[in-house]
């Protein structure tokens, strides 16, 4: 028996065997069924045993569809890592920084894959070293897995920007934020974002109580359906500025401009909602749980208006246990203890404030509950979302009752949001088979109660905080955003998120304006100022995307 050829097939079946059925909705059990079967077809065609064998004139140690293969299984690890994968969030990261992250619980999975490729590659150069059929079809094969692999075309569409046309469209739409009238006694600003609960999970059918506590806190104020989640909104740093800021987050350098170079700023070329609170005399604190190093997150608050910035650096001194931490850092029972006393002091003062709070304990892969919700709901098996999710809503329901029983919450008003919707949970399957959306209600003085379906995205909560705290805004918008309390149509509800979606893949001009002064400008772009469209009738018809020179 060839023991090395089998060997090599069998390291090959596996591996094409868990790559399908990780593409696929395939169960599991389907692996070992795709294995066999390339295994059978492998000994009929008697691959790596040619019954006429053409030796190599030089040991092959080297292929060409290694480095397509490698990116195939780096393509299926961050599709397993992430759900899906988001080449906005790849790049921005590698840019802003990923210091003090919390992935280490992925450092297991990366040295199994690391290995798994390793087996691959002597596998695949065993079988072109012993049969000529694989070398003769070795440049196509490299071909095939280059063209067909999403990663490679999610680059191009990217760069496609360097040879096409500069599109402006979305730029056009994009209105200056500014606060045109504000209120005699502006009210304060408690903005919760809780990481990756997204509104889905209140189907009771699939998902239980989960998300009952955050439907208890619904019934107080507004709740909107239908935010969905546009590309470059996606994770924590695009979503919290998509909905800040009225625009998506597009990165500084994708193939071109900064390239991958720090960053020093974050999108200093547009106004956000700490900018205009700031200019309105509030005190502005943003609070969370991980470090502020990591993706730009103390960069954008120190940029845009804020007084005060908190992050795991921060708080762990203060914490009474300072090994009560998690992999990302503090969790939520500790943080809203803080948010608590900050609240306390920033009440203290007479001028209006604002607080920004980042929850952690849903993030995925199965989230880090903390030792209250362990205390109220038993023992934790270490990958149930549910369990975390429900934990989230618990914590954020009683930090509001808290915050309410010192009358702490008097004039302020308190927005709770998911920053983007889930990457891989253990629910994946569960919540993938519906139309997924994002959290968003308002509770405060003069905001209805109710339930309002609409057909929005993040960046239109930008425009939705303004209004809602008694500002008077142009035409009932933000940067990309329409106020959701006003009848205005958003981006989505009047052009579809297809098209939204394809402008930000074809245009860099929405792109050249969020970094404004730190990414080169053309040369052959005119300097003078581009007049702000809302809408024209070239607009209103469905422009065709820029075409490639």
């Amino acid at each position: 028996m060839n023991y090395p050829r089998w060997c090599s097939l069998l390291i090959i079946s596996l591996c094409l065997g868990y790559a399908v059925t990780s593409l696929t909705r395939l169960p599991i059990w389907g692996l070992p069924l795709i294995a066999a079967t390339w295994l059978a077809l492998g000994s009929w065609l008697r691959w790596g045993a040619p019954r006429s064998p053409q030796r190599p004139i030089v040991p092959r140690i080297w292929s060409w569809a290694l480095v397509p293969i490698a990116l195939w299984g780096l393509y299926i690890y961050l599709s397993e890592s992430f759900g899906i994968v988001d080449l906005g969030a790849v790049f921005f990261h590698l840019q802003a920084g990923m210091a003090d992250h919390g992935g280490v619980g992925r450092v297991g999975a990366a040295i199994f894959y690391a290995l798994s490729m390793a087996a691959l590659f002597m596998s695949f150069l065993w079988l072109l070293r012993h049969d000529h059929r694989w070398r003769r079809v070795e440049f196509f094969l490299a071909l095939v897995l280059l063209a067909s692999n999403p990663l490679l075309y999610g680059v191009t569409q990217r760069g496609a920007s360097i040879v096409t046309n500069d599109g402006a469209w979305l730029d056009r739409q994009y209105v200056e934020p500014m606060i045109l009238d504000a209120r005699d006694d502006p009210p304060n600003l408690l903005l919760l974002y809780l990481e990756s609960v997204e509104r889905t999970y209140a189907d009771r059918e699939r998902f239980g109580d989960a998300y009952a506590d955050l439907d208890a806190i619904g019934e107080d104020g507004l709740v909107y359906e239908g935010v969905y989640q546009i590309d470059n909104t996606g994770w924590t740093m695009a979503g919290m500025i998509a909905s800040q800021c009225g625009t998506p987050l597009m990165p500084a350098g994708l193939l071109h401009d900064r390239q991958f170079s720090p960053l020093d700023h974050v999108v200093p070329g547009v106004d956000c909602l700490g900018d205009l609170l700031y200019k309105q005399g509030y005190r502005l604190t943003y609070m969370g749980g991980a470090s502020t190093a990591f993706a730009g997150k103390g960069l954008f608050y120190q940029d845009h208006g804020f007084d005060t910035i908190l992050g795991r650096e921060d708080l762990q001194p203060r914490l009474d246990d300072p090994d009560y931490l998690n992999n990302w850092g503090l969790y939520d029972d500790s943080l809203y203890d803080f948010t608590v006393d900050e609240i306390r002091r920033l009440n203290e003062e007479e001028r209006p404030w604002g607080l920004v709070n980042l929850s952690l304990n849903a993030h995925a892969p199965s989230g880090y509950p903390a030792q209250r919700c362990l205390d109220r709901q038993g023992e934790f098996d270490g990958e149930d979302i549910l369990y975390s999710v429900e934990c989230v809503a618990w914590l954020a329901r009683d930090l509001l009752q808290r915050l309410d029983n010192e009358d702490l919450l008097d004039n302020t008003l308190v927005v709770i949001a998911s920053d983007h919707l889930t990457m891989r949970v253990s629910a994946w399957e569960q919540l993938i088979q519906s139309e997924r959306d994002n959290t968003l209600m308002l509770l405060g003085p003069g905001i209805p109660v109710g339930r309002q379906a609409r057909e929005a995205s993040m960046v239109d909560v930008f425009p939705t905080i303004l209004e809602a705290m008694g500002f008077t805004i142009d035409w009932h918008r933000s940067g990309l955003g329409v106020s959701l309390l006003s009848d205005e149509p958003t981006l989505i509800e009047e052009h579809g998120m297809d098209f939204v979606n394809a402008r930000m893949r074809e245009e860099n001009a929405l792109q050249q304006r969020l970094w404004e002064g730190l990414a080169p400008q053309r040369e052959e772009r005119e300097a003078a100022p581009q007049e702000q469209v809302v809408e024209t009738p070239k607009d209103a018809t469905g422009e065709k995307p820029a075409s490639v020179q």
